[in-house]
């Protein structure tokens, strides 16, 4: 559920960005979902469904945003819009693919280890911005 949720919130979101509604902290959003989520993978953390969903959602409303305020003037909404949507949505693929690595002992080892590097780039991208 959670690889339909976040490109569906995040269209809306890219929605409220080509509307030009203001988003507060839209990059520190960005920089806290890598933060948190990749400290989720790290520590296999597996909260209910629906607090992940909502945690997810959250976080897609400033990628979406961040994607709809960095329309350039000459493209269509829409085909830029799908096209950011689509490829999230192979970027979603292409994790699924990779968390089922989590067959083997090894794998699990190299997925929490991914999901540090994504920690770690979220702590990147805060800090950048202090």
């Amino acid at each position: 559920m959670l690889p339909v949720v976040f490109p569906v919130v995040m269209a809306f979101g890219g929605v409220l960005g080509i509307a030009g509604i203001p988003i507060p902290s839209v990059e520190t959003g960005i920089a806290l979902s890598a933060l948190v989520l990749g400290l989720m993978v790290v520590l296999a953390v597996r909260p209910p469904l629906w607090v992940a969903a909502v945690l997810v959602g959250a976080f897609a409303i400033f990628h979406g945003h961040a994607h709809g305020t960095e329309l350039p003037d000459a493209a269509s909404p829409l085909a830029y819009s799908l096209g950011f949507v689509i490829a999230t949505g192979l970027l979603h693929l292409s994790g699924i693919a990779f968390g089922e690595l989590t067959r083997w002992p090894w794998g699990s080892n190299a997925v929490r280890a991914g999901g540090a590097i994504i920690s770690l780039a979220g702590v990147g991208f805060l800090a950048g911005m202090l």
